[in-house]
């Protein structure tokens, strides 16, 4: 009996044991998430109705819906669903001519994004079972409801507008069965168990199926599933559709450029996009960083931009061409009235739905558009061949610079998608291959003007298959639309906010003191289109403008950001005479005046001229015991030099918010120069680097040597580049007068826009201390701004950069300390070159000094 007893609890004990464990298998699903979830929240999941999760109408069908060209199934696990299938619904999904849906692990959830969990499906690779098993639920919810299937992974990114021209363009009732045909390597083909006819489609660039292949394919799945002869789940997949569908993957060479593979991985469409591969492709594959994602399809947008102008303004010529044979003249065409009362351009100038100034969309293709009016006027063209060769340019020969070799990279690009348009009906490509030479040259008001020599290879494939290299000229012309203007809000974050510089700023859109510009009678964001007619009676005649662009001071209110004060911050060693001259600048534009300005000048000792150190000290308190504003001094006594911590230790005495701008002794400025501060710095958003017109050594510029040839009479106008005389003032306010005394005459024969100076700069100091400051292991002269250029470039701060003629340097000589360091020194003495005089000085200097070029030999020398 005990040993009955024994065994009936041994028995009871295993069958419990049993039961428990297959509960807890049920009821408590192991998941790479951090927690687990309970049955009874597992058993509360209903899947959704198959049409409701892709939003699909009961109603739509093949025939009635533009929507049902292609159902693209994406193969995705729950790890990933966060990151690439986030991206993808938000990027190429939306441009589907279709709908999407994606297939995970039973356990995955995602609310918000079209998910079916395949049940008993886990994200284990290879995903052989999920993508049998997604083919099955696609015929079997929507096999009716699409022409073509789409077999795709979460990393490929899929042009849909392209997608949908290229499955138009083939018969969906015939079983069809697309995709890069491979048949592995030659060391595993034989492990793949295909016959020597046999092949499949590489699932990774994405598969297609029609929907006769599909009806075939699918009932047959749970076969395939349990004869699988690899772990491959494309080449399964491939034999699959061979046995029960009788048709394998296309051999078409085509695929590999349309459904695009890069061997990179990771490392794949990370660099640059503008390539023959990306442009042409239908798939890439693979994005392995979903932030990659959202910058192809930024890119593809830029294009898609591009496309529709390019259409605009093709249509808008045919307009004209129409209402010339119509005799109709070409003032009347935007008023030009159809038959039926219906307008040819129903919105008109400032309307949403404005479609442009036909008069300048309009105008046919024309080389001699520009009619000069002198031999001066006339624009001529650069050579381009391996450099470019310029006759206007200060270095007739020299590289293509990256600008120019990008708009002829679109511009190539461009002819050879329209040679390419008829490709299919003609059965040939025609290649881009080299750019032997042309010509270019840019009219400021009509447009670029390109000549080309194109080495192109022609390849027929349809027929007689030949291949060979044409050459073709192109006669191309880009013009320039009407001119836009578009009111930025200018507004700050909340100051409870505190935005990291690798974030987009939400500005506040409902408080208008966040604005800087007043609200038109147009939204903020509309654009306000205008043309020719409108440039010729002038901007003061537009409606709406903000008040920033209306120069008449007749009922303009001034804004706050006009009255935002400005911190000077200024290092300063030695220099009295020069520091003299700015603190009369400063005394007529700022102390004279209600301008909120304050100037911190950080001083140092000159070993050299000690004595300027106290008198800068004593002119600076003259200037704030005679007007009684502040004027602040930061005191480094003979602390070795250094800008950057110059300037680092005068924004201490600055609070947080405050704007600051970053001048030298050199500089002279005026009214305008302020405005345009407080106007182009934006707290969180934008900094100022104006570009500042530098003057050239007076020496020079009024030197004969430098200005007419041996024995010619020298004239020179004296008047140009100097201080404007008070004379000259007939009418003109205190205010315009100070602005004219501190001009200067820009002219290239005075002085340049130093393009490479970055030394001035306008910026908040919390935008300046998060994007980390100066560099303070940089001493002595240069470098140190532009390292801060270059940091501020990468962080999303806009870096607003523009020529400034209020801002002059003065000149000064500059003198290099053979003891800085290597590219400090080679930076100094390329300033130094480049403030000694013009190229006309130099030409005349030259041929005025033969010997210079051409030194009499040595003696004994033969």
């Amino acid at each position: 009996m005990p040993r009955r007893s024994k065994w009936m609890h041994l028995v009871a004990g295993v069958v419990t044991g049993v039961t428990l464990g297959i509960f807890l298998k049920l009821c408590l699903k192991s998941s790479s998430r951090t927690s687990i979830e309970a049955c009874p929240d597992a058993a509360k999941y209903v899947a959704p109705d198959p049409l409701a999760l892709i939003d699909m109408g009961q109603d739509e069908t093949i025939q009635n819906s533009n929507r049902s060209l292609v159902f693209v199934g994406v193969m995705t696990a729950e790890q990933y669903l966060d990151t690439r299938a986030k991206a993808v619904i938000e990027t190429w999904a939306q441009d589907l001519p279709g709908r999407i849906a994606f297939f995970s692990s039973e356990v995955s959830r995602a609310p918000g994004l079209p998910l079916v969990p395949l049940r008993g499906v886990d994200d284990s690779y290879p995903p052989q079972k999920k993508s049998f098993l997604m083919l099955l639920y696609m015929y079997e919810k929507y096999g009716d409801r699409f022409e073509w299937f789409m077999r795709a992974d979460d990393d490929v990114y899929v042009r849909g507008d392209k997608l949908g021209e290229f499955l138009r363009s083939v018969d969906s009732r015939k079983p069809q069965f697309i995709g890069q045909a491979g048949r592995g390597t030659n060391d595993e083909r034989d492990a793949l168990a295909l016959d020597y006819n046999e092949n499949f489609c590489m699932g990774g660039p994405g598969v297609l199926l029609s929907r006769e292949t599909l009806r075939r394919v699918a009932p047959h799945v749970k076969y395939c599933l349990k004869h699988l002869y690899t772990t491959h789940e494309d080449v399964e997949l491939g034999r699959c559709v061979a046995k029960f569908a009788g048709v394998s993957c296309t051999w078409s060479y085509d695929m590999q450029t349309i459904l695009h593979h890069n061997s990179s991985g990771a490392a794949a469409y990370t660099g640059r996009l503008k390539k023959r591969e990306v442009h042409r492709a239908i798939t890439l594959h693979p994005v392995k960083d979903h932030r990659h994602m959202y910058r192809l399809h930024t890119y593809f947008k830029n294009l898609r931009i591009q496309e529709v102008r390019e259409r605009s303004v093709d249509l808008h010529r045919d307009i004209a061409s129409c209402m010339q044979q119509l005799g109709v003249p070409t003032e009347q065409v935007a008023d030009y009235v159809l038959p039926g009362d219906v307008p040819l351009f129903p919105a008109k100038i400032g309307e949403k739905e404005y479609l442009g100034d036909n008069k300048i969309l309009g105008a046919p293709i024309d080389m001699n558009r520009y009619k000069p009016a002198s031999l001066d006027d006339v624009i001529t063209f650069d050579f381009i061949s391996k450099s470019i060769y310029s006759a206007t340019h200060s270095n007739p020969k020299r590289r293509i610079e990256t600008p120019l070799k990008e708009a002829l990279d679109d511009v190539i690009r461009e002819v050879m998608e329209i040679i390419n348009a008829p490709s299919r009906q003609r059965g040939r490509v025609i290649d881009f291959n080299e750019l032997l030479y042309g010509y270019t040259r840019l009219d400021p008001l009509h447009g670029a003007d390109h000549v080309l020599d194109l080495l192109l290879r022609y390849r027929r494939y349809r027929g007689r298959k030949m291949t060979a290299a044409v050459r073709r000229h192109a006669y191309l012309q880009q013009t320039f639309t009407g001119m836009e203007i578009r009111e930025l809000p200018m507004g700050e974050p909340a100051p409870n906010e505190e935005p990291d510089l690798s974030n987009d700023i939400d500005v506040t859109k409902n408080d208008p003191t966040n604005y800087d510009f007043d609200e038109s009678a147009q939204s903020q964001n509309s654009f306000l289109d205008f043309g020719k007619q409108a440039l010729e009676s002038g901007l003061m005649k537009l409606q709406n403008l903000p008040n920033v662009l209306k120069w008449s001071d007749a009922d303009v209110e001034e804004y706050p950001v006009y009255s935002r004060k400005i911190n000077f911050v200024m290092p300063l060693m030695g220099r009295q005479e020069i520091f003299g001259r700015f603190m009369k600048n400063y005394e007529d534009i700022v102390l004279r005046t209600d301008e909120a300005v304050t100037l911190i000048v950080v001083l140092y000792l000159d070993s050299k001229s000690p004595l300027d150190y106290s008198n800068a000290e004593s002119l600076i308190n003259y200037y704030k015991g005679l007007y009684g504003k502040e004027i602040k001094v930061v005191q480094m006594g003979s602390t070795t030099f250094s800008r950057g911590a110059a300037l680092t230790e005068g924004l201490k005495q600055c609070e947080d918010d405050d704007l600051v701008f970053f001048i030298d002794v050199d500089m002279m400025f005026n009214f305008e120069s302020l405005r345009r501060i407080r106007i182009n710095t934006i707290k969180y958003n934008q900094v100022y680097f104006p570009i500042v017109f530098s003057e050239y050594n007076p020496d020079v510029v009024n030197g004969e040597d430098y200005n007419k040839f041996k024995g010619e009479t020298l004239v020179l106008n004296t008047d140009l580049g100097k201080y404007v005389d008070s004379s000259e003032s007939g009418a003109k306010s205190e205010r315009e007068l100070a602005n004219l005394k501190y001009s200067k005459q820009v002219n290239d024969d005075y002085g340049y826009f130093r393009q490479y100076g970055f030394g001035i700069l306008s910026i908040f100091k919390r935008d300046f201390e998060r994007v980390g400051g100066f560099d303070m292991n940089i001493k002595g002269w240069g470098l140190e701004d532009v390292e801060l250029f270059e940091t501020l470039i990468k962080s999303n701060l806009t870096v607003h950069r523009a020529p400034d003629d209020s801002l002059v340097h003065i000149f000064h000589s500059v003198d290099c300390d053979k003891n800085l360091e290597k590219s400090q020194f080679l930076m100094c003495l390329g300033t130094k070159a480049s403030t000694y005089g013009s190229d006309k000085h130099m030409i005349y200097y030259m041929l005025n000094h033969p010997e210079v070029l051409w030194p009499p030999n040595a003696e004994g020398a033969s």
